[in-house]
């Protein structure tokens, strides 16, 4: 069995000030790669992608490869620490909001009043590229990302974030004008609510095709944030430092006895953030790593 996995962890981005830049996302990319090592992957196999090695194209373009060239048997893991936003849909697929989730790259630019989409990492290029994974090849993905806005907390409770050394991985639309816009769409009536938070995570987490169904971990619900905050003095997403200690704590546990693990601790600690995992019901009876 093949093990191949790119790791992105992005803190400072080129054309933004550095007071929306993070601290702990490259971090969460150099301790997810040394646990996946521990785990059997061969560092040659294991590419981590930090800061400015980080842009669109080189994600986009590594995890292409390594969709493109898994075989039968072969695991592929990709995980995404940095700033999540929303951009306009643009194919109509996005019934319940009309806002298509995107996560941001280093070179993270405006275009007119919303994020240039050349800079950004759309859910539904996520999506089609895993439709294009062959039959019977695991794929396992983390995102340690906020996946929208609608959830932003009051200005004195991130205030309060803030003062401890916790920031929300999200970023805004980059003018008020485009801000105003998506407020517009999300608020827009529409003829039901009913699964919408729910809903941004499990297509990432459903291809197109038939063959195969990646398994999800995410930082957070869609109408949350999550953190970049410090654990022992040191930077982190809550998410990803809760879930490798939850793995090294019970390394043969289920997928749903990690997230159980992860619900605790970021409860414990006092974030708001509740983790998800999407995937088919076999996935989370089985172990991280492991094929049902």
């Amino acid at each position: 069995m093949g093990q191949k996995a790119l790791c992105v962890g992005i803190n400072e981005f080129a054309h933004l000030p550095m007071s929306s830049w993070l601290s702990g996302c490259a971090n969460d990319a150099e301790d997810i790669a040394a646990t996946l090592r521990k785990r059997g992957f061969k560092k040659a196999d294991t590419t981590v992608l930090v800061d400015g090695d980080a842009t669109k194209e080189r994600v986009l373009g590594r995890l292409t490869d390594l969709v493109h060239s898994a075989k039968e048997g072969d695991h592929v893991f990709f995980s995404f620490s940095s700033h999540g936003t929303q951009v306009p849909d643009v194919d109509g697929d996005e019934k319940v909001d009309h806002l298509d989730e995107a996560f941001a790259c280093h070179d993270i630019a405006p275009k007119g009043d919303q994020w240039d989409p050349d800079t950004v990492i759309i859910d539904d290029e996520l999506r089609d590229l895993f439709s294009h994974i062959p039959k019977g090849v695991l794929v396992e993905v983390l995102l340690d990302t906020c996946h929208s806005g609608t959830g932003l907390r009051r200005i004195d409770q991130l205030a309060h974030d803030l003062l401890i050394g916790r920031r929300p991985r999200y970023l805004p639309p980059p003018t008020r004008r485009g801000l105003t816009r998506s407020i517009e769409i999300s608020s827009a009536p529409r003829p039901s609510q009913n699964g919408a938070d729910h809903q941004a995570l499990a297509e990432l987490a459903r291809s197109r095709s038939t063959k195969s169904r990646p398994v999800l971990f995410a930082a957070c619900k869609p109408a949350q944030t999550a953190a970049d905050a410090t654990f022992g003095g040191r930077s982190n997403g809550a998410f990803t430092y809760l879930f490798l200690k939850s793995l090294k704590d019970q390394p043969e546990g289920t997928r749903a006895k990690l997230l159980t693990a992860v619900t605790a601790g970021l409860k414990a600690e006092n974030f708001d953030q509740r983790a998800t995992l999407e995937g088919p019901g076999a996935a989370k009876r089985t172990g991280f790593g492991a094929t049902w």
